[in-house]
């Protein structure tokens, strides 16, 4: 029997247990039929196989990335973007909103995104005032590119309620003037109800969701974790989108949104629903909650203060007991439970959670993860190891955010994002690029992990600096690991989907601080070609 597909002469990186390295790959139907050397997999190769030659170049598994944020990433691009390499200044973001004002009808929401005070000469946020004198009718919200700050103006105070008497909610803040009003930034909590004020509609949403698929599958991306959606209407017009494959990228959709995800998952759990329902193309994830702010921002709960603030050591969603019971019943309830945890102090209190869960119903194989995992100190990798918790770092964010992690965390970022105490230890991390706060560019967070770089070029915690096959790995078989499909998907063997990635040179022999410079030719998902570079054709009949 001949293959449908044949990939030879590559540097095939199989992403097994072995880290195995190989020269050709045979795909029929939608699964990999064939992985070895060149004569073996060639002889699979009869009149109608289609043939790759890889001309010596990389061929990975199908990238995974295991937190992203699908809408938004789609949606931000139908708002204004602060990360274009046009806004240099504050005066470029404001006129880039006054643009977006005069196209948009009086009243409807303008939305900005992207937008880091640290990139700019003025280092500080717009004013309310700023944006008011842009348009008093339209509601305006930017969000910070962590997005746990927003700065809204006064239309947009007016449709929330929020005025000087307005007092400041749980694990949030109203930030006012020396008179007590508010300047229209709003930290955490504070702003959390605009998820819902600014919600899209259900043709934008659907319209997002395309265009992030797309740019997703042109990077290499074959599967994501989504890690939240703005609304339940967002999670069913996903779950649509992927069955009508206008989203083609294979989904674990996370059970949380970003607004009151307690909610979400409340009636989630009532609903009779859990971890593992689904197919190979959209499979519901675990249930999460946020638990602390931003590393960037810096909001995110910490054990010690901030090394440039010491007065400031974050902000807190929750009690112990209240994470303790939203996620354990989760738990109880056959949910893999997750939350977003950046600060030490909020890792910690995830640790407890997931601790005192197992204690009141045991379970094996529960893969329970921390998104994000920021300050990771070694007490606390000891205790991932010993509860087998699956961190999800974001190794990308060194290169955008790295300066910023020095000013704020001092010798802490020896402890940030740490995959190579996580590998040392034997905890199986999953690689995440939390896009749109970063890109999701999943060479980017390779590069991250093997260089921890700043943008600047500084070092951040350079001890933790992790090899190309294990940095690919964080992406691949990992990655399908924590959604329980890493005997589906993640690596190049046998039996597995045929996910596949052709990069435009072989990463193990470029400079590693070059890694951030490659590109993806083709990507395969299914035995499918689903991406093709314009100026590469190299698929032929044999």
């Amino acid at each position: 029997m001949f293959a449908d597909l044949v990939l030879v002469n590559g540097q095939v990186i199989t992403s097994n247990m072995e880290y195995d390295v190989n020269e050709a790959v045979a795909v029929t139907d939608n699964l990999i039929v064939a992985v070895g050397k060149n004569e073996e997999v060639k002889r699979l190769i009869g009149s109608q196989t289609e043939v790759v030659d890889l001309a010596g170049r990389s061929l990975v598994p199908g990238f995974i990335d295991s937190h992203l944020h699908i809408t938004l990433f789609g949606t931000n691009k139908l708002g204004v973007s602060c990360k274009e390499p046009t806004i240099e200044s504050l005066h470029d973001v404001l006129k880039e909103i006054e643009k977006k004002v005069n196209e948009t009808p009086s009243g409807n929401w303008v939305r900005v995104w992207g937008f880091n005070e640290t990139k700019i000469p003025e280092n500080r946020y717009p004013s309310r005032k700023e944006l008011d004198h842009i348009s008093s009718n339209h509601p305006i919200i930017l969000r910070r590119a962590c997005g746990h700050i927003s700065v809204v103006n006064s239309k947009a105070l007016e449709i929330a309620g929020i005025d000087e008497h307005t007092p400041d909610p749980a694990g949030g803040i109203v930030v006012r003037d020396e008179v007590g009003v508010p300047t229209g930034i709003l930290i955490e909590n504070a702003q959390m109800p605009y998820y819902d004020l600014a919600d899209y509609t259900h043709e934008e949403l659907l319209q997002g969701l395309m265009m992030a698929s797309n740019d997703f599958i042109a990077s290499g991306i074959t599967s994501i974790h989504d890690a939240g959606v703005s609304s339940p209407e967002n999670f069913r017009v996903m779950q649509e989108a992927v069955r009508n494959g206008q989203v083609q990228v294979r989904t674990y959709a996370i059970v949380s949104t970003i607004n009151k995800s307690e909610e979400f998952v409340d009636k989630m759990i009532k609903a009779g629903i859990s971890t593992g329902l689904g197919d190979e193309k959209f499979k519901i994830g675990p249930a999460k909650v946020f638990t602390d702010g931003s590393s960037s921002g810096p909001t995110a709960a910490m054990r010690e203060p901030y090394t440039d603030n010491s007065e400031h050591s974050g902000i807190l969603y929750f009690s112990q007991e209240e994470l303790n019971r939203i996620l354990g019943e989760a738990h109880e309830k056959g949910f893999q439970i997750t939350a977003h945890a950046q600060g030490d102090r909020a890792i910690e209190m995830m640790l407890n959670c997931i601790e005192e869960a197992l204690k009141k119903h045991p379970r094996k194989n529960h893969r329970h993860r921390i998104e994000h995992a920021g300050i990771t100190m070694p007490d606390l990798v000891e205790r991932m190891r010993q509860l087998e918790v699956i961190p999800i770092p974001n190794p990308a964010f060194f290169l955008e955010y790295g300066d910023g992690y020095i000013k704020s965390y001092g010798e802490r970022v020896n402890h940030m994002y740490p995959v190579r105490d996580f590998i040392d230890k034997g905890i199986i991390a999953a690689g995440g690029s939390d896009s749109p706060v970063t890109s999701f560019n999943p060479l980017l967070g390779i590069h991250g992990a093997v260089n921890r770089k700043s943008s600047t070029g500084q070092d951040v915690g350079g001890s933790q600096r992790i090899g190309v096959l294990e940095a690919i790995k964080l992406f691949t078989w990992n990655g399908a690991y924590a959604s329980f499909e890493e005997n589906i998907k993640g690596s190049i063997e046998i039996g597995k989907l045929a996910d596949l990635v052709v990069l435009n040179g072989a990463i193990l022999d470029v400079p590693t601080d070059q890694i951030k410079d490659m590109q993806v030719d083709y990507t395969i998902i299914g035995g499918k070609v689903v991406f093709q570079k314009e100026s590469n054709d190299i698929l032929s009949k044999s």
